[in-house]
Order: structure tokens, then C-alpha cells, then sequence
């Protein structure tokens, strides 16, 4: 079925609840260890076809901010789930206390039952005022970005089609269009910082009700941290400053030399050549046909998943002044299809789109038709963000489909774009924990926190004249740390894992591939660490992984 197709009616919450209250009643009987599983299935048959209408109802707004419609479907959402997800809770605490759950567990895995109680660790009934009042605030967010519009020579654009003109080759020209992104921050930096203020207190409260410290532990559930600790990722942390950092400040200190510059400004962030960075060089038809061939050549299972992505009118790209900003990849459950949004905006940054979405869409077209749903439904996401990141490197044999004579250009790019992003997604990871460690910060304080981080993860960059990154701001264009607390380290520990299968695939690229895909039909139906070894991985948190990688890493630059 075409998305265009796919019918909507508002979930009749109340109606479902009394559906799952009957459900939890037959679990809390069951006679069976057959019969247990078989009302699970049904709950996630339940749980499934409230998210299908719900994941339309937010695509469909995300498409057209405007729209009162889906806005309101939005805001009756953001106050009703909270309210489904008592239920939610209250099934599985009855099926926890099931005599049949080894059987239950047996079945479906012991990462998802960890995954279960987790959930059930993070979550009270107390809470549904808090977390309805948090989705409110996350959407008065993401909203307040998304309905940004900005003067550029006459012309009204949001802030991602202005993200064209601050890669511009000519430094003047992106430097103007910096400072019109930082204006637009400066303007409403107070408002973002009450919106913040009030969210780190609204998820601290959570977490005192809940019996914790703070909201770190809580945030840990939330995120589904079943197979390590805040200590691994702190030893995380410390690896990247004392490793990985100087490494990074190499590759930045060459993309300096190239583009000629005395010094790297704001400005030149995310620019890596003095001509100007590679662009796609055909329309956005023409990209998403370059997207089709390309991946009717990777693999017999690429090709039969694109070819079903373009059928059902599965993408969404085209940017548009009232869309929301941003790109992810979603799932429709009832339909066992992903769904891909994003903003096409001239710059190489489509192609992503064509590479990192589609990654993570192939994956759940190859496990979505898993009977037990819940193996996507708990997969972690330092395993879902390999799969999106590793794409990433797989689809660079086929770059000049995109980007014509300039492929090795966009290769060499990508490359030392990856290599730049660890530290600061590790900073962003140090960030949250100061912010939610100390929740009592004042909202300078956090930007001077800030400020401290950029020079221990980012020495290179000079920020001098740039009201919105002077004060120590800049974190605030990231919408994870309003709206997915914690996330973001999942996105570094992918890259390690991505960066290898790139090593991999320089020496033996059906090797790799081959490594990929069982990693794809894991799924979420094991632990991170397992999952890793049995994809051929090595663990980002073991000794000398780091070291290993950039020794790696350092040898293919060096082939560039």
C-alpha cells in the first residue's frame, strides 16, 4: 500500500486501554506457557496498530507543521499516550509475575525481558502528569525550530535550506549565513532556555518520585542500557579525550592547510574543500534514482527493498518551508514498512539521506516481518545507528552516480567528517550528565559548562564573533538533547563499530557485507556486546578498541 493510501483515525485511547486491561486479565490467567506467549503476541499486536496510527498521524504533521489537524493529533497524543503507557506497564508487571515467563523469556530472549524491566523501572503511574507536561515542552521545542524563518537576500527560508548557504565555498557568503542561523538563537535564547530549564527539572522530578539520585539512572532505563554501565561510558569518554581527540585535531589541522585559512572559524565548520564541498549533481528525482540503481547493484536484498521504498511512496525529502526540520527513518508496523523523512537541500548532506536512512530502513525491511515484534520494538539503538552509519560507507563505490568526477572528493569528505563527529557526539554524551548530575544549574552555568567541553573535545575551533556560540549555546540546535535525552552517545558508539566494518570492507568488501547483514537479522534479539562479537565486532569499550581504530583509521586516510 502507497503511504498516500494509508487510512487514518484517531486511536480511541480509552478503548484501547479497556482492550488491554482484558488482555492483562487473560495473561494474569493463563493456564499455559503456550497460552502466555500467545496473549504477549496479541499485546504486541495491540501496542503495534497504536503506534501505526500514531507514527501517520506525526508524519503527516512533521510534512506540514502548519496543519492544524495533525497538530492537534500531535498535542491529543502528547497528552493521552502517557496515559496507554500505564497499561503498557501494568501488562508486563503481570506478566513478570507469570509462572510461564522462563517460557515467555525463552521464546522471545532475555535482552527483550531485560529491556521489559527496565521500562518498568522508569515508569509509575504518579508520572503521567510529568510526562505529559514533557512531551508539551519537547514539542514546544522542536515546533519553535521548526517554524523558523529567516531573511537570506530577499528570500523567506527555514533553517535547514539556509544550512546550504553556511557550507557555501565562498567564506563570506557562509560566514552571513552562520550569523543568520546564530541570530535566530540569540533572538529566542531565553525561551529556549526557559523550554530546557523546565524539562531538566520536569525529568529530575520524575526520577526523585522514582526513587533515584537523578535523572541519569532513569535516563539509562529510558534508553534501554541492558548490557553496560554510566562507568563504561565515562571510561568511554576518558579514551576519547586522551586517544581519539588528537587524532581528530590532525584531520582538522590538514582541512585547514586545504582550504587556505589562517585559523578554523565557526564558518568553516563541515566545509572541507576551497572550491567548495562536493554537491549532488542531479535533481532530487535523479538522486533517488541514483539511489535505485545503486542499491540494485549492492545486493539482491538492497534491490528488492528500494524498489519497494519508491512503489510505496516511502520517502518524504523534498525540502519545504512548513516542514519540520531534520530526517529519520520510522517504522509502520501494521504494514512492515519503513518510512523515511528528511530535507533535500543541495548539499551533500541528500546523499546522507539516501545512505543513513536507507540503512536503517533495509534493516527493519530485513527483520520486520519477525514474528516476535519485540525484537525491534526493544533494539537498542548503538546497534540500530551501525546499521544506518555503516551503510553510510558500504553505498561509497556508487558515489558518482551523486557526485560525478567529485566521488574521491565526497569519499575523502565523508571520511574525515565521520572522524570529527566522535568527539563531539562524546561531548554532547558529557554534557547531559553534567546537566542532569547538577540539575540545579542556573542556565548560564550550563552554557559555561559547555564552553569548558568545546575546548577539551573540539581545541581547533575558533568561535570569535559568533554571539550564539561565544556564550556557549550552540548545543541548543540539537534536538536530541531535548527531546532524547542520552541518545547521542548511541550515535558514537555506532561509528566505532561502522569505522570497522569500513577497515573491514578495505581488504574484503563481501566479507564485510556479509558480517552486516547478520548484524541486521540479529535485530534487537541480543545484548549489544554478544551481538557485536557475532557480527565479527570488536567492543568499543574494551581495552585498546579505541587505539586500534585509529591506528586503523590513520592508514586509510594516508591511502587518500
Amino acid at each position: 500500500m502507497k503511504f498516500s493510501e494509508m487510512p487514518y483515525t484517531r486511536v480511541d485511547i480509552p478503548a484501547v486501554m479497556e482492550q488491554g486491561k482484558q488482555l492483562i486479565d487473560q495473561a494474569s490467567h493463563a493456564g499455559s506457557g503456550e497460552e502466555q506467549f500467545e496473549i504477549h503476541q496479541n499485546f504486541n499486536q495491540l501496542l503495534n496498530h497504536v503506534n501505526t496510527l500514531c507514527i501517520i498521524a506525526g508524519i503527516r504533521r512533521d510534512g506540514d507543521v502548519t496543519n492544524e489537524f495533525y497538530e492537534k493529533e500531535k498535542e491529543y497524543y502528547d497528552e493521552k499516550i502517557p496515559e496507554f503507557e500505564a497499561v503498557v506497564n501494568e501488562y508486563r508487571k503481570v506478566l513478570f509475575q507469570s509462572p510461564y515467563l522462563d517460557f515467555v523469556k525463552d521464546r522471545i530472549g532475555a535482552a527483550a525481558i531485560k529491556s521489559m524491566e527496565l521500562s518498568m523501572k522508569a515508569f509509575d503511574d504518579s508520572l503521567i502528569p510529568l510526562m505529559q507536561e514533557e512531551n508539551a515542552l519537547s514539542t514546544r521545542y522542536s515546533k519553535l525550530i521548526a517554524s523558523a524563518k529567516v531573511d537570506w537576500e530577499g528570500e523567506e527560508l527555514n533553517l535547514s535550506l539556509l544550512r546550504k548557504y553556511m557550507r557555501h565555498e565562498n567564506r563570506k557568503i557562509r560566514k552571513k549565513a552562520w550569523d543568520t542561523f546564530s541570530v535566530f538563537f540569540e533572538e529566542h535564547q531565553q525561551e529556549i532556555d526557559e523550554i530546557y530549564d523546565q524539562l531538566v527539572k520536569n525529568r529530575t522530578k520524575q526520577a526523585r518520585m522514582l526513587g533515584f539520585d537523578n535523572y541519569i539512572e532513569m535516563g539509562y532505563c529510558r534508553m534501554n542500557r541492558n548490557s553496560y554501565s554510566r562507568e563504561e561510558i565515562a571510561e568511554l569518554r576518558e579514551q576519547i579525550k586522551k586517544v581519539y581527540v588528537p587524532f581528530a585535531t590532525k584531520i582538522h589541522e590538514n582541512r585547514r592547510k586545504r582550504l587556505g585559512a589562517d585559523q578554523l572559524c565557526y564558518y568553516d565548520d563541515g566545509v572541507y574543500f576551497p572550491q567548495g564541498d562536493p554537491a549532488p549533481i542531479g535533481t532530487p528525482e535523479e538522486i533517488l534514482a541514483g539511489g535505485q540503481k545503486m542499491y540494485s547493484e549492492l545486493s539482491e536484498e538492497t534491490n528488492a527493498f528500494f524498489q519497494m521504498m519508491m512503489d510505496c511512496e516511502l520517502f518524504d525529502v523534498l525540502g519545504r518551508k512548513n516542514k519540520a526540520t531534520g530526517g529519520y527513518m520510522t517504522e509502520i508496523p501494521d504494514y512492515g514498512v519503513p518510512f523515511i523523512f528528511a530535507n533535500f537541500n543541495g548539499t551533500s548532506g541528500d546523499i546522507d539521506v539516501i545512505t543513513h536512512e536507507c540503512g536503517h530502513a533495509f534493516q527493519y525491511f530485513i527483520s520486520g516481518k519477525d514474528p516476535i515484534s519485540d525484537h525491534n520494538r526493544f533494539i537498542t539503538m548503538d546497534i540500530a545507528e551501525i546499521h544506518s552509519m555503516s551503510m553510510e560507507f558500504f553505498a561509497e563505490p556508487w558515489m558518482e552516480l551523486f557526485f560525478g568526477e567529485r566521488g574521491n572528493d565526497y569519499r575523502k569528505m565523508h571520511l574525515e567528517d565521520t572522524i570529527a563527529f566522535i568527539p563531539y557526539g562524546t561531548m554532547v554524551d558529557e554534557f547531559q550528565h553534567i546537566v542532569y548530575g547538577n540539575p540545579d544549574l542556573t542556565p548560564r552555568e550550563r552554557r559555561q559548562a559547555w564552553l569548558k567541553l568545546e575546548q577539551e573535545y573540539r581545541p581547533h575551533m575558533d568561535v570569535t564573533g559568533c554571539g550564539f556560540m561565544e556564550t556557549g549555546a550552540y548545543w541548543q540546535r540539537q534536538h536530541h538533547i531535548f527531546e532524547m535525552p542520552f541518545y547521542y552517545i548511541d550515535y558514537v558508539l555506532a561509528q566505532l563499530c561502522a569505522f570497522q566494518f569500513k577497515i573491514k570492507m578495505d581488504t574484503n568488501f563481501q566479507e564485510a557485507w556479509g558480517q552486516y547483514m547478520q548484524l541486521c537479522r540479529l535485530s534487537g534479539s541480543g545484548f549489544y556486546p554478544d551481538m557485536l562479537k557475532e557480527s565479527g565486532l570488536n567492543i568499543p569499550f574494551e581495552k585498546d578498541c579505541i587505539r586500534e581504530i585509529v591506528n586503523e583509521l590513520e592508514l586509510l586516510y594516508q591511502k587518500m
